[in-house]
Formats: structure tokens, C-alpha cells, sequence
């Protein structure tokens, strides 16, 4: 994750192409797969509540049942399908086990909702806020780890410098990159190297991870 002693840096287009030259030039082994896989398009979850449903529906769960459980809730809230804290607590617990929550879910989505209805997520500008202050107020509400605050960082609040050490598919990516199995404090320090660019390897490693081409780049 990033170091919340520095500015926020934001992940756009032109950052994103800075970051790109930048690992090319300073990391001759994950060089070789950014030219291989070449632009990754950027996508951004605008709607930050939204998201945050999103990830705690999608918990544990394959993305086909996340895909499905994720449409029938939001279609609970047409014509936007954007779910608003307000709908969630006033929504009965047998329409949201109908659209196939759990009941911790269920629970989670609506301390989610809480939070930002007069709670200690209520009227905070979490664009403003620094990555380590993000996470610690996500954190606070039931059902959000790290992992999900730090995904929330790259995908919704487009950060620029962000690595989660427990993404299992980020750890395998670094781990192909480098060439062998690395403890997860190896991880994080080689991905210290790619700063204040993490977030854009990151993009790059999750495609690395599950790359499927019969010889990887370099391979011999």
C-alpha cells in the first residue's frame, strides 16, 4: 500500500503512461511483459457506494455468482440500478435473501449503509482523503478488509501507488516476473522498487498472473 506521508497521486491516462515508461526503464524484467501485453485500458467505479456493495456482495463468492446475485440486487434500485444508503436500510430482509444475499451480507451492507447515513463514513470526501486514511476508515465497517480498501484505491479512487501483498494474483504475478517463489516480504519490497507507480504494475501484474501464451516472455 502507499505511504500516506506523501501528496495523493492521482492514476490517470498521462500518469499512467509516465508510470509505463517509468517500470520499462527501471525494471528490465517486467519490461519484457509490458511490451509484450502492451495498453490496459482504464476503467474507474465513479459511484464509490456502489462499489463498495459490489465488493461485499462479490466476497467469496465465483464472478458468475457474484455477476448474478450483483443484478438482482441493483435492479431492486431502477431505474438508476445504483444502490443509495437510504434504500438499503429501509429494504425488508426477505427481498434482499430473494435477490440471494446471506444474512452477513445482509448485515454488512447495511453497517455499509449506516456508515455513510450518519455514521463515520457520513458527508467524508474520500477522494480527499490520504490512501492510509481511506483504508482506515473503510476498515471500520464490517465486512471491508484491507484487501477491499485497497482495491477501492486503484478502482474507484484512482490512485496511483497502490499494491495489496494479499492479493494472492498479484503475488503470483511478481512471482513470474521474478522468476521464483518469493515470501510475502520479498513481495512487498521488490514492488518498493516500482513506487510511486505501483498501481500501474499492479494492472500489469493481475494481466501477468493469468497469462496464458504457451512461453512467457524470456522464457527459454
Amino acid at each position: 500500500m502507499s505511504d500516506s506521508s506523501t501528496a495523493i497521486l492521482r492514476l490517470t491516462r498521462e500518469t499512467f503512461e509516465e508510470g509505463r515508461r517509468a517500470l520499462r526503464k527501471r525494471d528490465p524484467e517486467i519490461r519484457t511483459w509490458i511490451d509484450r501485453i502492451g495498453a490496459i485500458p482504464l476503467r474507474r467505479q465513479r459511484h464509490q457506494f456502489h462499489a463498495l456493495c459490489r465488493s461485499i456482495i462479490s466476497q467469496q463468492l465465483s464472478n458468475k455468482a457474484a455477476r448474478t446475485i450483483c443484478d438482482r440486487f441493483f435492479e431492486r434500485f431502477a431505474p438508476s440500478k445504483r444502490p443509495d444508503p437510504e434504500g438499503i436500510l429501509s429494504m425488508r430482509t426477505p427481498t434482499m435473501r430473494n435477490c440471494g444475499l446471506s444474512r452477513q451480507k445482509i448485515e454488512y451492507l447495511r453497517d455499509l449503509a449506516r456508515a455513510f447515513d450518519g455514521g463515520g463514513l457520513a458527508g467524508v470526501r474520500l477522494s480527499r482523503c490520504p490512501d492510509e486514511e481511506v483504508i482506515r476508515r473503510l476498515t471500520s465497517v464490517r465486512g471491508i478488509g484491507v484487501w477491499t480498501a485497497e482495491m477501492f484505491l486503484i478502482f474507484s479512487l484512482g490512485r496511483l501507488d497502490v499494491f495489496s501483498v494479499g492479493d494472492l494474483a498479484l503475488r503470483s504475478g511478481v512471482e513470474r516476473v521474478v522468476g521464483r517463489s518469493m515470501s510475502h516480504a520479498e513481495i512487498e519490497a521488490h514492488a518498493a522498487g516500482w513506487a510511486p507507480y505501483r498501481s500501474v504494475a499492479s494492472l500489469y501484474l493481475w494481466k501477468i498472473a493469468h497469462w496464458k501464451d504457451e512461453e512467457a516472455p524470456g522464457a527459454r
